[in-house]
């Protein structure tokens, strides 16, 4: 009998989830987790439609962060009906049900994809779902996780089962080293950049090559995050010392025996040699810079020493014309050097740039230095774990001191849902993950960065190479 063929990690995840398969080839997948967020009401108010409850309410864990405040912790104190009734919602939803419900103004509240990791919740291997794009990021853990429609979420707290149909797979291997400065966010606005935001549609992309391997496991998950933006369905990293050491002694991680036994499992999940992608790119970390975007889609980026481009170098008059749209909704010349693009408000959060590393990345920089004058600049930490260990830490201060404002955690400005956003023609500089059209207000203008870049654009008041900052210039 022939020895299996090489697998991916993606396909070694995929065929241990397999349930069926349909003729129209469609597999239904087991799901390990579901995570819910406080804009799901709807899917609970099917399941009594029907009758139904939720089959594995143990299996599933809920988190208010889209709706929530980040000025205070009292439910009562959320001016907005509609809002408060959607935390509500899912509280009595979760206590109904016997689900385990991460509650504002509790110890472990904050952005659903900032606590399953940090919880132990994502575990290499699992299968795990959200009713958020954003799922991507537990990929980071060698998870395969992805974000669903809200029937799907319905048929998921139904069944605990979910039709898919099998993506494709895409490695992009980034080899050689990242220049100081230089973090994971800049990373995937270049690969971003690199294959546009329509690069992997249809794919799982398998992040690879000794780049990858040497990012913090909270690098691995902003790397993560952001595959959404490139038209993935999926981001993973293949688990190694890194995952293990991270996931070492969280509350939902395996203990004792259970651990060891999960050490072998996981062990076995990366790809196999030789294993065959359906696509494969590369890049040269070296060839990385601190990174910013200028239109209205993340593909849009280039390095801060660039210039905003000119629609007259498109390639055709349909390019042309969408590129003069864009200017003229980001209210910016052709030929203008990015670095002399001035902001009004700087935006620190979100799930792709709110964990305690990209906080204190940002810390450094504003270190001793004052925000601009005219400019607003929030700092949302992404869960009260990351909050009480950015407050030990005296990074609340350092923020303070320098005129940021220091928020309760959520999602805030990322969606604006909450109320958290900026003004028309307002120009943020922000670490979220998306700048298209209206996204943090309506006629806002967003351009996307890392932490460390969001605080040199606060305290010299444009987008500004950090690089510089962290040189010492003033």
């Amino acid at each position: 009998m022939d020895a299996e063929a090489p697998r991916t990690l993606f396909e070694k995840i995929w065929s241990r989830h397999r349930v069926k398969e349909r003729e129209d080839g469609q597999t239904l997948l087991y799901v390990d987790r579901h995570l819910m967020h406080d804009g799901t009401a709807a899917a609970f108010d099917a399941l009594r439609r029907r009758g139904l409850a939720p089959r594995a309410p143990e299996r599933t864990f809920a988190v208010p962060d889209h709706y929530v405040p980040t000025d205070t912790r009292r439910v009562a104190e959320i001016a907005d009906e509609r809002r408060r009734g959607l935390v509500e919602t899912l509280a009595r939803n979760s206590a109904e049900h016997g689900i385990r419900h991460f509650g504002l103004g509790g110890p472990h509240q904050g952005i659903v994809h900032i606590i399953g990791p940090e919880t132990g919740l994502s575990q290499p291997g699992l299968l795990m779902v959200c009713g958020d794009s954003h799922t991507s990021t537990h990929g980071a853990l060698g998870a395969l996780a992805f974000g669903i429609g809200s029937t799907e979420v319905t048929h998921v707290l139904a069944t605990q089962t979910l039709w898919q149909r099998k993506p494709r797979t895409l490695r992009i291997a980034v080899d050689g080293a990242l220049a100081e400065g230089v973090t994971a966010k800049d990373l995937i606005l270049a690969v971003i950049a690199r294959i546009g935001a329509a690069g992997a549609t249809g794919h799982v992309i398998e992040y690879a090559g000794g780049a990858v391997r040497a990012l913090s496991m909270e690098g691995r998950l902003t790397l993560c995050n952001m595959s959404i933006e490139a038209g993935g369905r999926a981001g993973m990293v293949a688990p190694d010392e890194t995952t293990y050491s991270y996931l070492a002694g969280r509350e939902y991680a395996p203990k004792g025996a259970e651990w060891d036994r999960a050490l072998v499992r996981w062990r076995a999940l990366p790809s196999d040699e030789g294993a065959a992608f359906d696509r494969e790119v590369s890049l040269d970390a070296a060839t990385v810079a601190p990174m910013v975007t200028w239109g209205t889609s993340p593909e849009d980026a280039l390095p801060i020493t660039g210039a905003v481009p000119d629609p007259d170098a498109a390639p055709d008059a349909e390019g042309r014309a969408a590129m003069a749209r864009t200017l003229d909704y980001m209210g910016l010349l052709p030929g203008t050097a990015l670095e002399e693009v001035a902001v009004d408000r700087v935006f620190i959060g979100s799930c792709t740039n709110s964990r305690i590393e990209d906080l204190r990345g940002a810390a450094l920089v504003a270190r001793g230095r004052k925000v601009a004058e005219g400019v607003r600049a929030w700092v949302v930490p992404g869960s009260e774990p990351v909050k009480r260990q950015a407050e030990a830490e005296g990074l609340h201060e350092v923020f303070r001191g320098a005129g940021f404002e220091w928020r309760e955690p959520g999602c805030s400005m990322c969606v604006g849902t909450n109320g958290d956003i900026a003004g028309p023609g307002v120009r943020v500089a922000s670490t979220s993950n998306r700048n298209f059209m209206g996204r943090q207000g309506p006629g806002a203008r967003t351009h996307l960065l890392s932490p460390a870049m969001a605080a040199a654009a606060a305290v010299t008041g444009r987008l500004t190479d950090v690089r510089r900052l962290l040189a010492g210039e003033a």
